[in-house]
Parts: C-alpha cells; sequence; structure tokens
C-alpha cells in the first residue's frame, strides 16, 4: 500500500502512526515534493469512487486564486479540477492511502486508516 502525505499534517503523522502500530507495510509518498500526475489522480479518484472536488483543500489560499468556489462540480468541469489539483497538490486532502486490493481511502480519522488495514491483511509483518 501507498501513503500519500505531508510531514507537516498531524493526520498523517496518526495514520503513519496506526499503520506503524499495525506493523502495515506501505510505502510514503510526499505528494507535495512527488506529485502525482493527472493520471495518477484519475486512477486514484476511481478508486477513491469520488470527484475530484471532493478531494479539495477549499481552505487553501491557492484555491481561492484559481476561483475553485465559482468552477462547476459537473463532469464538464471534471478535467480542470483534476488539472488544477496535479498542478497544486497542496490542495490535495491527505492523507490518502491507496492499497493493494485496489481501494483508496481518504484517511483523516483512525477509523478510515483501520479499515484500510482490514482489506490488507496479508500486507503485513509477519
Amino acid at each position: 500500500m501507498e501513503i500519500w502525505i505531508n510531514p507537516e499534517c498531524s493526520k498523517c503523522r496518526s495514520a503513519l502512526s496506526i499503520l506503524d502500530a499495525e506493523q502495515a507495510q506501505y510505502t510514503v509518498r510526499y505528494y507535495l515534493e512527488d506529485p502525482p500526475t493527472v493520471p495518477e489522480l484519475t486512477a486514484v479518484l476511481a478508486r477513491l469512487g469520488l470527484d475530484p472536488w471532493h478531494i479539495v483543500r477549499s481552505g487553501e489560499p491557492v484555491a481561492a486564486e484559481l476561483g475553485l468556489a465559482d468552477l462547476p462540480r459537473d463532469e464538464e468541469a471534471r478535467s480542470r479540477w483534476i488539472e488544477a489539483l496535479a498542478a497544486h497538490p497542496v490542495l490535495i486532502q491527505r492523507p490518502i492511502i491507496t492499497a493493494d486490493d485496489g481501494t483508496a481511502t481518504v484517511a483523516r480519522t483512525p477509523e478510515a486508516v483501520k479499515s484500510t488495514l482490514s482489506v490488507n491483511r496479508d500486507d503485513r509483518v509477519q
């Protein structure tokens, strides 16, 4: 599994602590330093079952600068949302865990992290 984090984020640090306590095997992606591409975001959104506007940190100053509040939340504008996320990864909610079973979770709560672990028991260190 892979977890997209910002090391400055308390929710990310909490998720890592839970993964470590459960001895989960995972790869960390510092998504601000290694931003996801448009195809990667498209794939993760499909795995999440969400639209791009559902994972936007709308309180970030760049969201206002880009006028995201006024951008339609529809299929026509979907690519513009994804391009904004790829160009400005600070807009992406965190942490995001992509599991080996093909699912993904915006793991902002301990319960969300643990739900990811329940489908990845085979990833545990033996």
